[in-house]
């Protein structure tokens, strides 16, 4: 189902809780709502329609990734950027990290770690941030 975009700064930032396998359809949900805002929209937190639950989904080109509790675990190599958020109006300086390894479940809650550089690293520690009420 396509989900209105939230951009409730009270409710973005509070910190998301655990995902479990009955979370499933929030996934769909961000599958859904990111392929209908594929034209301005890279990935997307959970908490930005309307589910506070620690799930994000991540266009990595030609896919998109739902992760389920993801955690970087390690991140190297800072550098300043500046993003844009569907949520928000404009864009914001931050600081990313150029190589990240994350900790994740998939859709059939099967755990992965995989390590991420370049753009799709910036886009999970953009999504990341916000499971923990971060917002650029």
């Amino acid at each position: 189902m396509i989900r209105p975009i939230v951009s409730d700064m009270f409710f973005l930032g509070q910190k998301s809780e655990e995902a479990s396998p009955q979370d499933l359809s929030v996934g769909q949900d961000l599958q859904d709502t990111l392929t209908a805002n594929r034209e301005r929209c890279v990935g997307m937190a959970a908490n930005m329609i309307g589910a506070k639950k620690r799930i994000i989904i991540v266009n990595m080109g030609f896919l998109n990734v739902v992760m389920y509790n993801p955690v970087i675990v390690k991140k190297d190599t800072p550098y300043e950027t500046e993003e844009g958020c569907l949520s928000l109006d404009g864009v914001r300086r931050t600081t990313r990290y150029r190589n990240i390894e994350v900790e994740y479940f998939d859709g059939s809650w099967k755990k992965h770690r995989q390590q991420y550089s370049g753009w799709t690293a910036q886009i999970i520690q953009h999504e990341a941030d916000h499971l923990d009420g971060i917002i650029i």
